[in-house]
């Protein structure tokens, strides 16, 4: 009798799923991203498979009564992931604008110097700068718009007014970097004047309030709106981290302090994200505003400025 225990046939050796896709193509290494990728896409199809790594790169075998459907199923994966993720948008060419928005930011501080000097001005004597031009909710219901914009313009002293300038020039001169000098101004003085509404409607009718802060986190609002805009599709999902990192400066600078005004900082924030996602919309259908209508705004930005403070004075 043969005791001899009988032979079994030996299982094939797995074949290794070819870069091209084609069951009949010649087997290359995988770069390790590609072999993540795909392993996951036959896992989740239920195709057993496992990673062979060599001197030369890796392979992703499977058996070989499965190679054809691997790679079927591969094929089909990439076909339909062809364009994703799409492409981030092509970087903004960047105005250099630094030296008009020094020019500006010189201006602030000299007009700082200027409240500190007793001026007899327009029948008063001396102007009292504060009283004529903080941000007093009552009077600006009451009709006093001005308030909303020589508000900005005034500081409580000499620490309040660096911290906005050093603070705020930084954001505002990436702000007027990316859309222009006129732009950049209209659209802070804007986000600064609707958060002092909004803050004289919502506070209590006594409260007053004077700063550039408002405007600075308009700033910060504007550019957060402008990201969350542009990498909305980004896989990476980047777009949720600069309306993070707002958020986040915006609990550090902007609730503590002697002269801080929290809603102001809030409301400025708020508005300056609805007016960066308005610009950022209407630069996708009518492209950056050109010189010539960068120089008309910032014109109309000092002209505001000036008119304000005409009728403080007038008034």
């Amino acid at each position: 009798m043969d005791n001899t225990p009988e032979l079994q046939p030996a299982e094939p050796e797995w074949l290794a799923i070819p870069p091209d896709l084609l069951p009949e193509g010649v087997a290359r290494p995988l770069s390790r991203k590609l072999l993540r990728r795909w392993g996951l896409v036959l896992e989740a199809r239920g195709i057993p498979f496992h990673n062979e790594a060599l001197v030369e790169g890796w392979y992703l075998r499977v058996p070989p009564a499965l190679l054809s459907r691997a790679c079927n199923e591969l094929r089909r994966y990439e076909e339909l992931n062809h364009n994703w993720p799409p492409p981030l948008p092509a970087a903004t060419p960047q105005q250099d604008n630094l030296l008009s928005t020094l020019c500006v930011l010189l201006a602030v501080a000299t007009f700082y110097n200027l409240t500190q000097i007793d001026i007899n001005l327009l029948g008063h004597h001396p102007v009292n700068w504060n009283d004529l031009g903080n941000a007093d909710a009552r009077k600006i219901l009451q009709g006093e718009w001005w308030r909303l914009i020589t508000a900005l313009t005034l500081h409580a002293d000499w620490l309040h007014l660096l911290g906005n300038l050093v603070i705020g020039g930084f954001f505002i001169s990436r702000l007027c970097r990316d859309l222009g000098a006129g732009l950049g101004w209209s659209l802070l003085l804007a986000s600064g004047l609707l958060g002092n509404a909004l803050n004289a409607w919502l506070q209590h009718p006594e409260h007053q309030s004077i700063g550039a802060s408002t405007a600075v986190f308009g700033a910060i609002g504007i550019l957060a709106a402008i990201s969350l805009v542009r990498y909305r599709r980004s896989l990476r999902k980047r777009w949720p981290l600069p309306l993070a990192a707002a958020l986040a400066l915006l609990a550090m600078l902007g609730s503590s302090g002697e002269h801080t005004d929290l809603g102001a900082h809030l409301f400025g924030f708020g508005c300056g994200i609805v007016l960066g996602l308005v610009t950022e919309y209407l630069q996708s259908c009518f492209g950056r505003p050109g010189s010539g209508l960068n120089r008309l705004l910032a014109l109309g930005s000092a002209a505001l400025v000036f008119l304000a403070w005409w009728a403080a004075l007038s008034a």
